[in-house]
Protein backbone atom coordinates (compact mmCIF):
# COMPACT_ATOMS: atom_id res chain seq x y z
CA UNK A 1 0.00 0.00 0.00
CA UNK A 2 1.35 3.39 -1.00
CA UNK A 3 0.73 6.43 1.13
CA UNK A 4 0.56 9.85 -0.47
CA UNK A 5 0.81 13.21 1.20
CA UNK A 6 -2.34 15.28 1.24
CA UNK A 7 -2.29 18.91 0.19
CA UNK A 8 -3.67 21.72 2.27
CA UNK A 9 -5.42 24.71 0.75
CA UNK A 10 -4.29 28.34 0.95
CA UNK A 11 -7.02 29.40 3.37
CA UNK A 12 -5.90 27.49 6.48
CA UNK A 13 -2.23 28.48 6.25
CA UNK A 14 -2.36 30.96 9.18
CA UNK A 15 -4.07 28.36 11.36
CA UNK A 16 -1.58 25.71 10.29
CA UNK A 17 1.32 27.97 11.31
CA UNK A 18 -0.37 28.59 14.67
CA UNK A 19 -0.49 24.81 15.12
CA UNK A 20 3.19 24.56 14.20
CA UNK A 21 4.02 27.15 16.88
CA UNK A 22 1.87 25.23 19.35
CA UNK A 23 3.71 21.98 18.60
CA UNK A 24 7.04 23.78 19.05
CA UNK A 25 5.88 24.93 22.49
CA UNK A 26 4.87 21.35 23.30
CA UNK A 27 8.39 20.20 22.37
CA UNK A 28 7.14 18.33 19.30
CA UNK A 29 9.44 19.79 16.63
CA UNK A 30 8.89 16.99 14.12
CA UNK A 31 5.15 17.69 14.08
CA UNK A 32 5.84 21.40 13.65
CA UNK A 33 8.34 20.65 10.88
CA UNK A 34 5.79 18.53 9.03
CA UNK A 35 3.26 21.36 9.13
CA UNK A 36 5.87 23.79 7.79
CA UNK A 37 6.55 21.44 4.87
CA UNK A 38 2.81 21.26 4.18
CA UNK A 39 2.55 25.05 4.11
CA UNK A 40 5.65 25.41 1.93
CA UNK A 41 4.25 22.86 -0.53
CA UNK A 42 1.39 25.30 -1.14
CA UNK A 43 3.29 28.58 -0.65
CA UNK A 44 7.01 27.86 -1.28
CA UNK A 45 8.14 31.38 -0.34
CA UNK A 46 5.97 31.88 2.77
CA UNK A 47 8.39 33.73 5.03
CA UNK A 48 6.61 32.78 8.28
CA UNK A 49 6.70 29.10 7.33
CA UNK A 50 10.39 29.30 6.40
CA UNK A 51 11.25 30.97 9.73
CA UNK A 52 9.17 28.42 11.65
CA UNK A 53 10.92 25.64 9.73
CA UNK A 54 14.35 26.99 10.68
CA UNK A 55 13.30 27.12 14.33
CA UNK A 56 11.74 23.66 14.37
CA UNK A 57 14.78 22.12 12.73
CA UNK A 58 16.92 23.71 15.41
CA UNK A 59 14.67 22.22 18.09
CA UNK A 60 15.35 18.67 16.98
CA UNK A 61 17.55 16.18 18.78
CA UNK A 62 21.23 15.53 18.21
CA UNK A 63 20.40 12.35 16.32
CA UNK A 64 19.16 14.34 13.35
CA UNK A 65 21.29 17.46 13.87
CA UNK A 66 23.34 17.17 10.65
CA UNK A 67 20.33 16.72 8.40
CA UNK A 68 18.37 19.41 10.23
CA UNK A 69 21.33 21.80 10.04
CA UNK A 70 21.63 21.46 6.26
CA UNK A 71 17.89 21.86 5.74
CA UNK A 72 17.79 24.89 8.05
CA UNK A 73 20.61 26.53 6.08
CA UNK A 74 18.62 25.98 2.89
CA UNK A 75 15.49 27.53 4.43
CA UNK A 76 17.54 30.54 5.64
CA UNK A 77 18.84 31.11 2.11
CA UNK A 78 15.23 31.45 0.92
CA UNK A 79 14.40 34.29 3.32
CA UNK A 80 13.91 37.57 1.49
CA UNK A 81 15.24 40.17 3.91
CA UNK A 82 18.96 40.59 4.57
CA UNK A 83 18.38 41.05 8.30
CA UNK A 84 16.25 37.89 8.44
CA UNK A 85 18.85 35.85 6.51
CA UNK A 86 21.63 37.00 8.82
CA UNK A 87 19.59 36.69 12.02
CA UNK A 88 18.37 33.17 11.30
CA UNK A 89 21.77 32.04 9.98
CA UNK A 90 23.23 32.97 13.35
CA UNK A 91 20.40 31.12 15.05
CA UNK A 92 21.24 27.99 13.04
CA UNK A 93 24.93 28.25 14.00
CA UNK A 94 24.12 28.78 17.66
CA UNK A 95 21.80 25.79 17.78
CA UNK A 96 24.41 23.64 16.02
CA UNK A 97 26.90 24.70 18.66
CA UNK A 98 24.49 23.62 21.40
CA UNK A 99 24.09 20.23 19.72
CA UNK A 100 27.87 19.82 19.83
CA UNK A 101 27.92 20.83 23.49
CA UNK A 102 25.57 17.92 24.17
CA UNK A 103 27.76 15.51 22.18
CA UNK A 104 30.17 13.37 24.19
CA UNK A 105 33.09 13.43 21.74
CA UNK A 106 36.48 14.97 22.58
CA UNK A 107 36.37 17.37 19.62
CA UNK A 108 32.77 18.48 20.15
CA UNK A 109 33.82 21.39 22.39
CA UNK A 110 36.01 22.76 19.60
CA UNK A 111 33.22 22.39 17.06
CA UNK A 112 30.81 24.11 19.46
CA UNK A 113 33.25 27.00 19.82
CA UNK A 114 33.58 27.32 16.03
CA UNK A 115 29.80 27.42 15.57
CA UNK A 116 29.40 29.95 18.37
CA UNK A 117 32.04 32.12 16.70
CA UNK A 118 30.10 31.86 13.42
CA UNK A 119 26.90 32.80 15.20
CA UNK A 120 28.55 35.80 16.82
CA UNK A 121 29.83 37.01 13.44
CA UNK A 122 26.26 36.85 12.13
CA UNK A 123 24.87 38.54 15.27
CA UNK A 124 27.40 41.32 14.84
CA UNK A 125 26.21 41.91 11.27
CA UNK A 126 22.53 41.54 12.24
CA UNK A 127 22.83 44.10 15.02
CA UNK A 128 23.77 46.77 12.49
CA UNK A 129 20.55 46.03 10.56
CA UNK A 130 18.13 45.78 13.49
CA UNK A 131 15.23 48.19 13.55
CA UNK A 132 15.20 50.76 16.38
CA UNK A 133 14.13 49.29 19.69
CA UNK A 134 15.16 45.73 18.81
CA UNK A 135 18.10 44.22 20.67
CA UNK A 136 17.73 40.58 19.61
CA UNK A 137 21.23 40.27 18.15
CA UNK A 138 22.84 41.69 21.29
CA UNK A 139 20.86 39.33 23.51
CA UNK A 140 21.88 36.33 21.41
CA UNK A 141 25.51 37.53 21.28
CA UNK A 142 25.53 37.58 25.08
CA UNK A 143 24.13 34.04 25.18
CA UNK A 144 27.03 32.86 22.99
CA UNK A 145 29.59 34.62 25.19
CA UNK A 146 28.08 33.01 28.30
CA UNK A 147 28.12 29.56 26.68
CA UNK A 148 31.79 30.00 25.77
CA UNK A 149 32.61 31.11 29.32
CA UNK A 150 30.46 28.51 31.09
CA UNK A 151 31.91 25.61 29.10
CA UNK A 152 35.44 27.04 28.93
CA UNK A 153 35.41 26.79 25.14
CA UNK A 154 38.18 27.82 22.83
CA UNK A 155 39.57 27.07 19.38
CA UNK A 156 41.12 23.72 18.62
CA UNK A 157 44.89 23.64 19.23
CA UNK A 158 45.54 23.19 15.49
CA UNK A 159 43.58 26.40 14.83
CA UNK A 160 46.06 28.45 16.86
CA UNK A 161 48.14 29.13 13.76
CA UNK A 162 51.89 29.37 13.53
CA UNK A 163 53.74 31.68 15.83
CA UNK A 164 55.95 34.28 14.22
CA UNK A 165 59.70 33.92 14.55
CA UNK A 166 61.10 37.18 15.83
Amino acid sequence: MTHALRSISHGPIPRALEKAEWYRLLNEPRLAESICHDVLAVEPEDQSALIMLVLTLGDQSRASASIAHAEARDAVSRLKGEYERIHYADNVSERRAKAYLDAPTPSSAYAAYDYLEQAMEHYDRAQALEPPGVDDAGLRWNTCVRLIERHHLGPAPDDAGEQSLE
